[in-house]
């Protein structure tokens, strides 16, 4: 289902129903200042299923999660303060920081590793949801494994009609966000994306 919602100023309504469809276990599609997302509420291993059976991706490819702002990140990530200085330069911003996970970080989208995947968009859809819910989203790129994302919410909608709200806010980008992994202490680039990586090296 397609809900309009303005991108620059999201009506609080549209947030709420969108929020009552994440506290059912339901799927939905955001925008994000890279590409759009499909997610999930964090703390619901059922709809985090769907979510995986939905794009088709293997289990042992972790999720990330979609943090409202840096105060968010220390309760499901380890963080020292070399690490929070780089995310303070480049959060909210279309980057993924792999980092140590905390043991608030439920059982069911642990990795073997022990890492998350932390992602703050900078975008007001974004960010107004995940502050509404009160914890993160867990989600993924709108796309089929593989392939470059969906620009605009009309064909996600097509694509994934199991997705249970698609907030239609215009287009976005077809470049996945930039994936760094911070989490062995050094700046390592696992993905280049939508995010710029020179100031990284």
């Amino acid at each position: 289902m397609l809900l309009s919602i303005n991108p620059e100023h999201p009506e609080p309504r549209k947030i709420d129903r969108a929020l009552g469809v994440l506290r059912d276990g339901g799927l939905i599609a955001y925008p994000t200042d890279s590409a759009y997302g499909m997610g999930c509420d964090l703390m619901n291993k059922q709809a985090i299923d769907r979510l995986y059976q939905l794009k088709g991706m293997d289990r042992k490819k972790p999720l990330g999660f979609v943090c409202a702002d840096l105060s968010d990140i220390a309760k499901y990530a380890i963080v020292d303060n070399a690490q929070y200085r780089v995310l303070k330069h480049f959060l909210p911003g279309p980057y993924t920081f792999i980092l140590a996970a905390t043991r608030d970080v439920p059982r069911f989208v642990q990795t073997k590793q022990k890492t998350v995947g932390i992602r703050v968009p900078d975008h007001p859809v974004a960010h107004a949801l995940v502050e509404a819910l009160g914890h993160p989203i867990i989600g993924t790129t709108a796309c089929m494994p593989g392939e470059e994302p969906f620009a605009d919410p009309w064909t996600i909608d097509s694509v994934f009609p199991a997705l249970d709200l698609v907030l239609e806010a215009d287009t976005c980008g077809t470049i996945a966000t930039t994936v760094v992994d911070l989490s062995q202490g050094d700046i390592e680039i696992v993905r280049v994306g939508a995010g710029p990586v020179d100031e990284l090296l």
